[in-house]
């Protein structure tokens, strides 16, 4: 045996295991009840404004990214991410935190180099991977 596997062998008695049941439990109710706010919303928004469905549903939208922009402003988003889990990373809270963290972080550097691109770093993969996926829908839904 070498240093390294008996390293390897002492870290892994002192490190907690995860409890996978719970951690998936927690992450199915924390995304369950965001999904449920933001349908809400959406429901709220049609109802009360009269908007139609898919204006409905971008103001949901809207609002859901600007709650997660918000609670990573004030820095919580964090805590927020390790008690949900994956029920953090629904899909536009996940992306809005992503953009803003990375402008929050580079803004010193400035608004080109700093703000906008550590932005589309963090989002460029997102915008280009949906442009391909809505180009190639498009050509083969009828």
């Amino acid at each position: 045996m070498g240093l390294k596997s008996d390293y390897l062998r002492e870290v892994k008695a002192f490190q907690p295991s995860p409890s996978y049941a719970a951690n998936a439990v927690k992450a199915f109710l924390v995304g369950g009840t965001l999904c449920a706010l933001a349908q809400w919303l959406s429901d709220w928004y049609g109802g009360v404004f009269a908007a139609s469905p898919l204006a409905a549903q971008l103001w949901a939208s809207i609002v859901m990214a600007g709650l997660a922009i918000f609670v990573t402003a004030v820095g919580k988003y964090d805590d927020f991410s390790q008690f949900a889990g994956a029920g953090a990373t629904m899909l536009i809270m996940g992306l809005a935190n992503a953009l803003a963290s990375a402008a929050i972080e580079h803004r010193s550097e400035g608004w080109t180099a700093g703000v906008a691109g550590q932005m589309f770093k963090a989002g460029g993969a997102s915008v280009i991977y949906g442009l391909i996926a809505a180009y190639v829908l498009g050509l083969v839904w009828p």
